[in-house]
């Protein structure tokens, strides 16, 4: 049915484009939770009253995450090529899109882990220190377990930054359903696989929107 719709599309290249697609989101959105959490966590516990508070380290962890998340992405594509081909090995396809989706995102997903953490009350916090909670336990039984669901909220709305990350990405030879639109949509004048390109990059943002509500609903004791 579609292929009669839609002739001018290659199927087998707009499948083989959406799973580059979602295997770039997938790994950078993993890698991004993992970073932005660790970000996030050195942001709030150092900064002042706080249990590691050092102003040092609280300027240098900070001064990281607002260059970096202040940088148009599609610049810091090109910025990150040295180390991109010097990690990966190439700047084509979608492993050399890892690099930049990750560096770009996980800043901007530490400033709202660094939102959620600030919002937790303090009284827990202070209840923990009291009964002789370690650093550690208060960081693993406290802070992340109260803050869950604005951290799956936040990781929600990063996911589908990465996928209009990925499509810029796509432009400069990184794979996925962004360079499926440029190269095929674009450069050939074909709407048809543009439009399907939208289409199926929209799909994607919307089950990740589904999947990031229902489980914030879940998570929210309130």
């Amino acid at each position: 049915m579609l292929k009669q719709l839609l002739p001018n599309v290659k199927w087998d290249k707009v499948w083989e484009a959406t799973l580059e697609t979602i295997y770039m989101t997938g790994v950078s959105v993993f890698a991004t939770f993992i970073i932005g959490i660790i970000l996030g966590l050195l942001l709030f516990l150092t900064s002042k009253g706080n249990i590691w508070e050092n102003r040092f380290i609280n300027s240098i962890v900070a001064s990281f995450v607002n260059i970096f998340r202040s940088i148009p992405f599609i610049i810091l594509i090109i910025l990150l090529i040295p180390f991109t081909k010097a990690v990966v090995g190439t700047i084509l396809g979608a492993n050399a899109a890892l690099p930049a989706l990750i560096i770009g995102a996980a800043p901007f997903y530490g400033r709202m882990v660094e939102i959620a953490l600030r919002e937790i009350d303090k009284g827990v916090i202070e209840a923990a220190k009291a009964m002789g909670a370690k650093t550690s336990t208060i960081i693993f039984k406290v802070l992340i377990p109260e803050s869950m669901p604005a951290l799956v909220s936040g990781i929600t709305v990063t996911a589908i930054a990465l996928v209009g990350y990925t499509a810029m990405a796509g432009v400069v030879g990184a794979g996925g359903l962004g360079n499926l639109a440029y190269l095929e949509g674009f450069q050939r004048n074909n709407n048809d696989v543009t439009v399907v390109a939208t289409i199926l990059i929209l799909l994607i943002v919307f089950i990740i929107q589904y999947i990031g509500d229902q489980i914030t609903a879940k998570l929210d004791k309130r």
